[in-house]
């Protein structure tokens, strides 16, 4: 009887201990699901995005998430904590010659990640979440400043911007100067901006353009033009116009090619600032379009020291008059000799509420060159021989205007003033008998570009086009 009890008993302790471990493994189950439920974003991929000033790393993410981003010293280091993800495949190490020595990353939970930057040295950084686009779906960026303060363009942080200042009185400048044109090619980097029904990007066709135009500008004696963007990287747009003040830009020309929500619409246009609402249907889409990717926010604003708000206001309004109307004449200059090489969506120039045209002490203007959704002018943006062209046609516009309107102090001022300069163009009618050499004193090679002759042959009727230029002195 005794032994039997034993034996009962240690039947019962076996039974529990099962039952125990059976219960262990239902709980360790249970909480794997429910972490696995609550795991509702994955960290997909990270990637490395250079830039003149910054770093941007983006984390590009199945769902949304929430995060926390610090610094640490000695060694330096980033931490990113994203709270709601786990990682589908270990972090690449990147070494670009950069800020970055590596890279590593661990679960603090299963559904808490923490991703580990061992830097070379410490960096100030700004990090925000972008929602899904065309291209990527859901990413946190982190940006990376070099921690001094040249190196942090204050559109990027919580700095205000440069400050415009005008004197009542303004001295009369002399010398002969470089007229400074900023060229602007749009989007860039983590924005890709607009996409053909063949793929093309936006950001690449106007970065072609741009640097065809910076080509055509800087081939003008007497002008010099700059680029705000060299290569693929993302600018905010007040970072943009805060690059051109700080150029000291005599004009602002953004480059862009957009896309419409219906593939058949087609041809270029040039935009300048309204500070009504938009002229027309079209510029307002366009105009919607292009502020929602300004994803920074930067304050900033025309500084009048020492004016009482009723002066200050009536300067910045002339101010801001004199900029729209010098960006109306320039931008009709550009889209009549863009209208030569290409199909115009508008014949006048429109106005729209573009975030970079918002410079009250820079003429700027947006040349829309065209829409790439439409597949055959997608296949035209594309093209070498087309690009050259429309950067010719807005280069001539540019040297028009500033024939015209030349800033105190340059050079091309001091051809007018001088008499060494011929304003604008002449159109001359031909007559049976007429020759190049009748005609004009200009090489004919000059000739056939302006005029857009393909031989040098002359037909009677025809008119040919002879554009300003600088005359022996």
């Amino acid at each position: 009887m005794y032994r039997f009890s034993i034996r009962i008993l240690i039947k019962l302790m076996e039974l529990g201990m099962r039952l125990r471990a059976m219960v262990v493994v239902v709980w360790v189950l249970l909480t794997v699901m429910t972490f696995s439920a609550l795991a509702v974003s994955q960290v997909k991929d990270v990637r490395v995005w250079r830039a003149p000033h910054n770093m941007r790393l983006v984390f590009d993410l199945s769902g949304p998430v929430r995060y926390d981003v610090f610094t640490l010293i000695s060694p330096d280091r980033l931490v990113v904590d994203i709270h709601g993800a786990n990682l589908v495949a270990p972090l690449k190490v990147y070494a670009l010659n950069t800020q970055i020595i590596a890279m590593r990353s661990f679960q603090r939970a299963p559904i808490d990640l923490r991703v580990v930057v061992d830097l070379k040295k410490s960096v100030t950084t700004k990090s925000f979440i972008l929602a899904p686009n065309a291209k990527y779906g859901h990413r946190l960026v982190v940006d990376l400043f070099d921690n001094h303060a040249a190196a942090v363009p204050s559109a990027l942080t919580n700095t205000p911007m440069p400050q415009v200042k005008l004197p009542l009185v303004l001295p009369v400048p002399t010398g002969k100067r470089d007229i400074i044109v900023v060229i602007d090619a749009g989007h860039g980097g983590e924005d890709p901006g607009a996409s053909s029904p063949r793929g093309q990007y936006e950001k690449d066709v106007v970065l072609a353009i741009s640097r065809k135009l910076q080509h055509q500008v800087n081939s003008m004696k007497g002008y010099r033009a700059d680029l705000t963007r060299t290569s693929d990287y993302f600018i905010p747009l007040r970072g943009r116009t805060e690059i051109a003040r700080k150029k000291n830009a005599d004009l602002f020309v953004s480059i862009h090619a957009d896309a419409a929500p219906s593939t058949a619409v087609y041809g270029a246009s040039v935009f300048a600032l309204s500070d009504r609402s938009a002229t027309s249907e079209t510029s307002r889409w366009l105009a919607d379009n292009e502020n929602r990717f300004d994803l920074i926010s930067g304050t900033g604003n025309v500084s009048l020291d020492n004016k009482d708000k009723m002066l200050a206001g009536v300067l910045l309004d002339l101010s801001m008059t004199a900029s729209i109307t010098s960006s109306l004449n320039v931008g009709q200059k550009a889209l009549s000799n863009i209208g030569r090489i290409t199909s115009l969506h508008k014949r006048h120039v429109e106005q729209a509420g573009f975030m970079v045209l918002k410079s009250p002490d820079i003429p700027s203007i947006l040349v829309e060159a065209g829409f790439i959704s439409n597949s055959y002018e997608a296949s035209k943006l594309a093209s070498v021989s087309h690009q050259e062209a429309l950067a010719r046609s807005i280069s001539n516009g540019i040297r028009q205007f500033f024939q015209q309107n030349p800033p105190p102090g340059t050079y091309i001022a001091w051809l007018r003033d001088s008499g060494k300069i011929v304003i604008d163009q002449l159109n001359y009618h031909l007559r049976s008998g007429d020759t190049m050499g009748h005609i004009a004193s200009s090489s004919m090679t000059i000739l056939r570009s302006t005029s857009n002759l393909k031989t040098n042959k002359l037909k009677v009727d025809q008119v040919l086009t002879i554009r300003g230029t600088e005359l022996a002195a």
